[in-house]
């Protein structure tokens, strides 16, 4: 059973659609992860309006927004924040001095450039929603969203992200290149843009945060639950019910987390399609993004150009949604 979708929603995908052209599934998955309070790995080539599309995402919901460049030099302090030392009279006292974590979404650029000491000050963050420096912990503002990009065309230089900050990311989304239309339009809308006042906001924290308890109590049938736990197993080699592809491909199958980010995925897309319970449709939306980089594929694998979306529509064909 449908409904018509949430109207401040509607407004919020119109309004990034305006921000980001050609790609609205795109769109939709970024939103589904944004109310199922999850953190999302964008990767694509430089130049096509990652950053863009969430700093306007932070604008349309009036949410303060931070981006961080990474690169080699940068320390876990730069991130988090630290203690600094004031003398009044004489007298010296620690105080707080907050790192650009302290916001409601985060862009870490290319976060394959920061070291992994950085890359793990992450993990506290994303999975605590808070920060401890000097034994003493800082909760983060909330609602809270870490964005990370990934640049796939440069190794040089790069620190491939540990499995562990991987599991993090509720979902990865690839970011395509645009249509030849599209980029005429793109074209068209930087010259339309350059003299244009900021929109008002389609909605607050407050609103947002609503949103997200609405999104967390959506239902998921029982059957589902099975059929999911079903393909979750089969990403495993080990399994007597795991596909060819993958006992020849895999070296390590999805973690129950990647499991829970599925449905969580699933109920933000359902409640952005104006839905009252989870549907196959929105797991098998919500299965790809949230499952790719969660199955870890043998080094030769990779090199011969398999990818874990292929191993994944292998799973799906021997263990179908429905």
């Amino acid at each position: 059973m449908s409904s018509a979708p949430d109207s401040t929603l509607e407004a919020l995908r119109q309004r990034l659609k305006q921000q980001h052209l050609g790609d609205p599934h795109l769109i939709e998955l970024l939103m589904a992860a944004l109310l199922a309070k999850g953190h999302v790995l964008l990767e694509g080539a430089p130049g096509l309006g990652k950053t863009r599309l969430l700093r306007g995402l932070a604008d349309a919901v009036n949410l303060d927004f931070q981006r961080v460049q990474g690169t080699p030099d940068l320390m876990p302090g730069d991130l988090t924040g630290g203690d600094i030392l004031d003398q009044i009279d004489g007298v010296g006292s620690f105080r707080f001095e907050q790192g650009p974590l302290f916001t409601q979404i985060c862009l870490f650029d290319e976060i394959n450039r920061a070291t992994p000491r950085t890359q793990a000050a992450l993990l506290e963050a994303m999975a605590e929603q808070q920060v401890t420096v000097g034994g003493v912990s800082h909760p983060l503002p909330q609602p809270f969203m870490v964005t990370a990009t990934q640049n796939p065309i440069e190794l040089e230089g790069t620190y491939p992200l540990p499995e562990a900050q991987l599991d993090r990311f509720l979902f990865q989304l690839f970011v395509q290149s645009p249509s030849a239309e599209t980029l005429v339009d793109i074209f068209r809308m930087d010259d339309d843009t350059q003299s244009a006042t900021p929109a008002p906001a389609v909605l607050d924290a407050a609103q947002l945060i609503a949103l997200q308890a609405n999104a967390a109590a959506l239902p998921v049938a029982e059957t589902f639950l099975q059929q999911l736990a079903a393909i979750l197993r089969a990403t495993d080699p080990k399994d007597d019910r795991a596909p060819q592809l993958v006992r020849e491909s895999v070296s390590w199958g999805a973690s129950p987390r990647g499991g829970l980010a599925v449905i969580a995925g699933a109920r933000g897309l359902a409640l952005l399609r104006g839905r009252s319970h989870v549907s196959p449709e929105d797991l098998r939306d919500a299965l790809f993004p949230a499952l790719r980089h969660r199955v870890l594929l043998r080094y030769e694998v990779q090199a011969s150009g398999v990818t874990g979306d292929a191993v994944l529509e292998a799973v799906l064909q021997q263990h179908p949604l429905q």
